[in-house]
């Protein structure tokens, strides 16, 4: 099974209307260890890219990916923009000229934009951010993968393997971004850059399931 170009853009349509509905939640856990935002970014972030999906659905998966990452940088601000906004860019050139995805492709492409996360972040898995959920996703996608897993299963994996790395950065101490100023006091709080990566990945399982 693979993924369509017009899934791609459904799910980037569904992202946004699910930053939308969680924008009061992601910026009340912003709230506790950082500058309660990143709700709000997100939202405003997504919105933009939703405006602009019009006019790309003719064009090819990694330009509409590259689009979505320019519209993030532009129109994020703090962090999450420049990681967002490079996270998409990358995806999208890892699919440069593709009309649909395989299960390897979806890999590849994750594996680009998690490498662009960590180059310009410079966080690694413990550091309390969206890597934690992001890099226990890839892996487990890649093991589907090579057990041979159909898309959608090796998407459930990897969104429950986001889920269980999310919900891991509850006791840790943050070591990286604004978190990382208040120390221990950064322990015991879920990470909003892991809950929005991880939202996101849920969103594209939901959309390929729909088929």
């Amino acid at each position: 099974m693979t993924v369509t170009k017009k899934q791609i853009v459904r799910w980037l349509e569904a992202s946004a209307q699910v930053m939308a509905a969680n924008q009061v939640y992601l910026t009340q856990l912003d709230s506790e260890i950082g500058d309660a935002d990143h709700g709000i970014n997100m939202n405003r972030g997504f919105g933009s890219v939703l405006d602009q999906l019009p006019v790309l659905t003719d064009k090819d998966i990694g330009t509409i990916l590259k689009n979505t990452g320019m519209a993030l940088i532009s129109s994020v601000g703090g962090a999450s923009g420049p990681l967002y906004g490079t996270f998409f860019m990358r995806i999208g050139a890892a699919v440069a000229a593709k009309e649909e995805l395989s299960g390897q492709d979806l890999h590849d492409m994750l594996q680009s934009g998690i490498a662009g996360i960590v180059q310009r972040g410079r966080a690694q898995v413990g550091d309390k951010t969206m890597v934690d959920a992001w890099n226990p996703a890839l892996e487990a996608l890649k093991r589907a993968i090579d057990e041979h897993r159909d898309t959608v299963s090796a998407l459930k994996l990897a969104v429950a393997a986001a889920q269980k790395g999310m919900q891991d950065t509850i006791p840790l101490q943050a070591r990286k971004g604004r978190a990382s100023y208040l120390g221990a006091r950064s322990i015991g709080h879920q990470d909003p850059g892991a809950t929005s990566s991880y939202l996101l990945l849920k969103t594209l399982l939901d959309t390929v399931e729909q088929g």
